[in-house]
């Protein structure tokens, strides 16, 4: 019998109807990101959205514009005081941004927009539900060894400057709970109580907003602290 040739007006409407799959697909995939701003990298940072996605992209396009950084943190509602810039050559300071209502002890130094943004998503999203969840109890204040130095890597004489040179990093020490109860890096590391592993929540989710997190699990130099920076060289570090 001979072949039956192909009904054009039917071979026009599959193709027809596989070009608006994928365009359906889209517009419900960009509708769901509407929804979702913490997954859509075109929607605004605000740091009360939950963690997503495209929440570290992000914070480390923030390094390159302090004033969308600032708007940032006001959009977010979260208090600060940009401080006038200081410094000059490999230890210049344009980007000094103080945090005006956060636990940090003995005092709250002035750092980079960037790092003042990813310790907030870090103390809402990580350390305190870890306090909550771990040790059953609220964080009365986060202890540091300080944000700015001017000096190289390690402080050797040669070398990459530190991303402390320019308090684009925070070394953290211990956390102290509402009740007096202290976790310190350098005496709760090790083990399985629930002080090492409230520290090792937090070091966790640390990486979720800063672009290193260095932990004794890295080297010697990092035994009683953990660093965290916003520096895009060394992103996606988490040890």
């Amino acid at each position: 019998m001979p072949r039956k040739k192909p009904n054009p007006h039917h071979r026009a409407a599959r193709l027809a109807l596989a070009a608006l799959v994928p365009l359906a697909l889209g517009i419900a995939g960009w509708q769901w990101l509407l929804g979702h701003p913490e997954h859509n990298p075109w929607a605004p940072l605000n740091l009360n959205d939950p963690p997503g996605w495209a929440t570290r992209a992000k914070l480390a396009r923030l390094k390159g514009d302090v004033s969308e950084c600032r708007a940032v943190l006001e959009r977010s509602e979260v208090a600060f005081t940009p401080l006038a810039p200081t410094g000059e050559g490999p230890c210049a300071r344009p980007d000094r941004t103080r945090l005006g209502d956060y636990p940090l002890a003995p005092d709250t130094p002035p750092v980079t927009c960037p790092v003042a943004a990813a310790l907030e998503i870090w103390r809402r999203d990580s350390v305190a539900p870890a306090a909550r969840r771990i040790m059953g109890g609220e964080i009365r204040r986060i202890e540091h060894l300080g944000a700015y130095s001017c000096r190289r890597m390690y402080g050797d004489s040669e070398g990459p400057w530190s991303e402390h040179a320019t308090a684009n990093a925070i070394d953290i020490a211990a956390f102290v709970l509402e009740d007096g109860t202290r976790i310190s890096v350098l005496r709760d590391w090790d083990g399985d109580g629930p002080k090492a592993r409230f520290l090792r929540a937090v070091r966790e989710g640390a990486c979720g907003s800063f672009a290193t997190v260095l932990s004794p699990d890295y080297n010697a130099a990092h035994a009683d602290h953990f660093h965290l920076d916003q520096d895009e060289r060394w992103a996606g570090v988490c040890r």
